[in-house]
């Protein structure tokens, strides 16, 4: 019961949320709702799911290999975004307006980046299909509600079963049982175009056959009857042989795995548990090259707090390819030992290599800050924040180089947009006001905290009007 009712409050707090579309049907849910209401479910995911994964090279590498696949998708009006949640089962979804969650059970059990590649394939084509438009769209208000459910549901199925029979349990009145798993229908339809752009993209397509046959083979082994991945897509006899005579029909290509699928899978093995059962995981690295294993042990270390042991294992590392991920490690290691200087050092090398890394670009505003230079970190993060105002992150540190500079109203300015992209626009008023009251801002400073301020204010009196007619 104590569980059903935390996932009926979860469930009425994200439905709660969604925008106000009026009395949609199937042919009125346009790409621009279907994007508001998947940014809306975005912010609850990365702001209030504790398994969203916030590691940004995890997410970097997601969103590079979608959208290296979507390049080849049927047109749509979508931007595709990638990301990830903690979660040791194998699964994917999709949610409306082009974000795709991945579980990183799936990239640690994909025995090859053509593997993991063809499920994001898949999800991208439910994307462009307009798959989930099509199965809430003619179900008004009430399939918004539906697609609540299905959010909350597909998140809780992978840890806990029980959780997830509870929140499909809450949404039962809105359909979520018939329609928590795709129709067969446009499963096949996935399947057809998510092979054809896993081939056009330049991975191995016989990467979707093997998948989805180890996951039959597999499905014995799971408690709940069967993957998650296959409870929400349902995976038949006849779509595999299907996938299988088009896999025949196409070309053979042998395709090696990217250095960055290699070590993102890697420091997830690394990061999935406790000291003691690192060996078990890193069986799952057996015939990787040994700088690939030495990475994952240093990685576990540095999770652990020792500093000294990460260095160790990047010691015997041997002859390793320049990546920007063993860089922003090599970087780490050097922070955690407290050597600020030499890690400062280090990060503004490895920015001139990598420049675009967001790693590399946080580890080196901690060192600065750390170092206590917190005006070169604002000078570095002013920058950054000039290609990419809407990345949370960097606001928030800025928010605390801002306070060591001694700025008040630097660190509730940037406070603001931390709280403005959380969704939280009343906490963003209430930090430019304090900002505003500070009384240490310049006439510049000042003069942008009033537009910003007058900015937000209409936004959240928007947002109340939106509630009242919601709520009417």
């Amino acid at each position: 019961m104590a569980m059903l009712m935390a996932f009926s409050m979860a469930l009425r707090a994200l439905a709660a949320g969604l925008p106000d579309l009026g009395e949609v049907g199937a042919g009125d849910l346009s790409p621009i709702a279907e994007r508001r209401i998947g940014e809306q479910a975005m912010r609850e995911i990365r702001w209030r799911e504790r398994a969203y994964v916030e590691d940004p090279e995890v997410e970097d590498y997601l969103n590079r290999l979608g959208l290296a696949l979507a390049a080849h998708a049927p047109a749509t009006t979508q931007n595709f975004s990638f990301f990830a949640v903690r979660d040791a089962t194998l699964n994917a979804f999709a949610l409306p307006g082009g974000f795709i969650g991945v579980h990183t059970g799936l990239i640690v059990e994909s025995r090859s980046e053509s593997e993991l590649a063809s499920v994001l394939g898949h999800e991208i084509a439910h994307v462009t299909q307009r798959h989930i438009a099509q199965m809430v769209g003619n179900q008004g208000r009430t399939g918004l509600i539906m697609l609540a459910s299905l959010i909350v549901a597909i998140l809780a199925a992978g840890s806990n079963s029980q959780a997830a029979e509870a929140a499909i349990a809450t949404g039962s009145a809105a359909g979520i049982q018939s329609q928590l798993a795709f129709s067969r229908d446009f499963e096949r339809e996935a399947d057809r175009i998510g092979l054809q752009v896993l081939y056009e993209a330049g991975f191995d397509v016989r990467g979707m056959a093997s998948f989805f046959e180890r996951l039959q083979r597999g499905s014995r082994l799971y408690e709940n009857h069967a993957p998650v991945y296959m409870r929400t897509h349902p995976l038949t006899s006849e779509r595999i042989a299907d996938i299988g005579n088009r896999v025949q029909a196409l070309a053979y290509r042998q395709v090696a795995d990217s250095v960055s699928f290699r070590l993102v899978r890697a420091k997830l093995i690394a990061e999935a548990g406790d000291a003691h059962g690192l060996e078990t995981r890193l069986k799952l690295l057996e015939g990787e090259d040994p700088w690939v294993i030495q990475y994952a042990r240093a990685r576990a270390e540095l999770a652990r707090g020792r500093a000294d042991a990460a260095a160790e294992a990047l010691a015997q590392f041997g002859e390793h390819p320049d990546h920007a991920m063993i860089r922003s490690l090599e970087g780490d290691v050097l922070r955690a030992a407290g050597r600020w200087n030499r890690a400062i050092a280090y990060y503004e090398d490895a920015l001139k290599r990598f420049p675009d890394q967001r790693a590399l670009v946080y580890g080196a505003a901690e060192a600065l800050i750390s170092a206590d230079r917190p005006a070169d970190a604002s000078s570095l993060l002013r920058s950054r924040l000039a290609l990419n105002e809407g990345d949370a992150r960097l606001w928030s540190l800025l928010a605390r180089a801002r306070a060591a500079e001694g700025s008040s109203s630097g660190r509730h300015r940037a406070q603001a947009e931390v709280y403005r992209l959380q969704g939280a626009l009343r906490a963003a008023v209430e930090q430019l006001e304090l900002a505003r009251k500070a009384g240490d801002a310049d006439f510049y400073e000042a003069s942008a905290i009033d537009s910003r301020m007058r900015i937000l204010r209409a936004e959240l009196a928007a947002e109340r009007e939106q509630a009242r007619g919601a709520g009417g």
